[in-house]
């Protein structure tokens, strides 16, 4: 079993900076691609950033500039560094992780609960 935790989000001003963390826990013998989605109310869950367990990252357009998401591997987390928020960066943010339980399982997508980040001055 895995489990991914989430954990940061908040109210923050317009132009704030939040830090989300995610880690994932459980039985796990790889992990590859993580990512942070987001949906607000109304709308579909889209991409935010994403990140290769080489290091490679891509990011919505949307956050270019502002968003840094960044990985420690020994420690199984991932990580979203939010600046210049705006108020319509709100949204209930989710962690991704492809993770593998076994040398010869295969990779399952994984899902966190989910941690809400509302930007409203």
């Amino acid at each position: 079993q895995v489990h991914l935790v989430e954990s940061g989000g908040g109210l923050v001003q317009p132009g704030g900076s939040l830090r989300l963390s995610c880690a994932a826990s459980g039985t796990i013998f790889s992990i590859g691609t993580m990512g942070w989605y987001r949906q607000a109310p109304g709308k579909q869950r889209e991409l935010v950033a994403a990140i290769t367990s080489g290091g490679g990252t891509n990011y919505a357009d949307s956050v270019k500039g502002r968003f840094t998401i960044s990985r420690d591997n020994a420690k199984n987390a991932v990580y979203l560094q939010m600046n210049s928020l705006k108020p319509e960066d709100t949204a209930v943010y989710y962690c991704n992780a492809a993770i593998r339980s076994g040398h010869y399982a295969p990779v399952n997508a994984y899902w966190g609960q989910g941690t809400q980040v509302t930007v409203s001055s």
